[in-house]
Parts: C-alpha cells; structure tokens; sequence
C-alpha cells in the first residue's frame, strides 16, 4: 500500500509531515491524506517523493526490484507465494543455506523464493510448505530429493518477503553462513541456529540471536533492543559510527568490549536508539565501528 510505504519512508529519513510538505511543495494535510489512504498523490507528487527518498518509482510503489535483480542473478528459481489478509505470526523453519534474506515488503502475499546458479532441480529438490494455523503461518522449507546439506549450505539461497501491514513475531530457525534482515517494522523477530554473518539494517524491533557460533555482526540503522545470546563464543559486532547505542552484560562470565574512540557510545539510562545486550555464558563480544570490518 502506497500510503503505508510514504509513512514508512518519511519516519526512517526522520522527518515530521511538516517537513516532508515542505521539501515536496504541498501541505501538511495532503502528507496526512496520503498516510491514511483518503487520498493518493498524482504522478509528479509521485515523482517528487520518490526524488525526496532517492528512489526509482517502481521502488517507491514496492515492487520487488531486489528479488527481480536477484533472479537474473541465478540460473534457477523456485517461487512459492500464499496471499494473507490479516496479521499473523510467522514460524519459519529451514534447513542448511548459504545465504537467508528476509525482508519486508508492501505487497499482500508471502513469497518464498529459492535461488541457485547449480542446482538445476531446484523445483523437485526442495520444497516450501506453508501452513495458515489461525493467527499464525507456519514456512517450513526442506531438502525432499537428493540434495546434500553441504551442496545447500554453499550454492542456496533463501528470500522471504512477507507484507509489512501483516507481519507480526517472527521466529526463525535454521542454519546458514549468511543471515540478513532488512526493512523490518515488529514486535519482535528471534533467530535460533547457526550463521557466521548476520546482517541487521533497517530494523525497529526487539531482536534475540541465539547462536553459539563465533559471529560477526554488522548493524546499521537498528532501532529498538539487540539481545545476543551465545555459550562459550567470541563474536564481534560493527556498528555505523551514526547510530548510537548502549549495551548490558549479562549472563555468566561473559564480557563486552568496545573501542575507546567510539563517540556514539551512551549509557543505558539515557534511552540509546539501541540497546544491546550479551547473555549466556562464558562468551565475549566486541564492539567496533562499520568502518573496521574493512580493515
């Protein structure tokens, strides 16, 4: 929906309707109009948003630019789609990939799609189940023919589109070398597994990790509460130096470390952005800006 892609895009550049009336030459009232659905702008208001927020206006009318790139990108595809019409809960379940992206999107279906440059059965060799449990829906995506787990864990990957006004909790199980969410607006999203990279961008949530491998982490953009919970790892986490934040040590024997030229560092108890808190035991996480995992 057009109207909830404008609110979006307006609350992530931070800026009030105000604002945004200004920068595009209309009024207050028409920014409110266009939120709430009692109107719809006309193509050059169209094209001055999408000048505004640097987007094409394919993209600022949320097609899917990404998974259509993407899919040129890849010799083989499975695509499983389920239309919903209400808000759900999402239980999504997989088995080894190397990569799993799950984003939101304005559309009104869930999409599943299934990407590989080899795996040329990629159609009979996995399958995507989707079960509408009343306020839950339940993805469950798994090898049924010959394919190997370490075939999966190095030539697939996994994109999950679910539609922004529908999404509820999400829980995530699985294992995958790369883990990236992106474009995320919940209560909550957990991650249990494995993933040795775990991409978080765009996100107003409460978000829990729990894996035991040694991970590196990269945060931009993150608002809301950042749990991590590991047992005997050594993880980092690299921040955009713009994004401030605070973080809690919990648990048994665990320590956090941060470079001492971090600016965007606040304490707790000034309400960061961000909160981001290491629990388990016996594991140790270091902070560090986005500009040293170049390094």
């Amino acid at each position: 929906m057009i109207s909830m892609r404008i609110r979006e895009l307006r609350k992530q550049a931070k800026l009030s309707q105000e604002m945004m009336a200004e920068k595009i030459g209309v009024s207050r009232q028409a920014i409110t109009k266009w939120e709430t659905g009692l109107g719809v702008p006309d193509i050059e208001n169209l094209v001055a948003i999408a000048d505004l927020f640097k987007l094409s206006l394919d993209e600022l009318m949320g097609r899917d630019i990404e998974h259509e790139t993407l899919a040129k990108d890849y010799l083989y595809e499975s695509v499983t789609e389920y239309d919903i019409d209400g808000k759900k809960d999402f239980d999504i379940s997989f088995m080894g990939a190397n990569k799993l992206k799950l984003y939101a999107y304005e559309g009104e279906k869930v999409k599943v799609i299934l990407l590989s440059d080899t795996i040329s059965d990629i159609q009979n060799e996995l399958k995507t189940k989707i079960d509408d449990i009343k306020w839950k829906i339940d993805i469950d995506i798994k090898r049924v023919g010959n394919l190997s787990e370490t075939v999966a864990k190095n030539e697939l990957t996994i994109k999950i589109l679910i539609p922004q006004l529908y999404m509820g909790e999400v829980e995530l199980n699985g294992n995958t070398n790369i883990l990236e969410l992106k474009n995320l607006e919940l209560d909550n999203i957990e991650f249990s597994g494995k993933s040795k990279e775990i991409i978080l961008e765009n996100i107003k949530s409460h978000i829990e990790i729990d894996t035991n491998e040694d991970a590196k982490l990269y945060v931009k953009n993150v608002e809301g509460a950042l749990d991590i919970n590991q047992l005997s790892a050594t993880s980092k986490l690299y921040i955009a130096s713009t994004d401030e934040f605070g973080f809690v040590t919990k648990g048994v024997l665990n320590k956090v470390l941060c470079k001492q030229d971090m600016l965007n560092i606040k304490e707790v108890s000034e309400e960061p952005k961000l909160v981001i808190e290491l629990n388990g035991i016996k594991s140790e996480l270091s902070i560090c800006h986005m500009e040293d995992s170049m390094l």
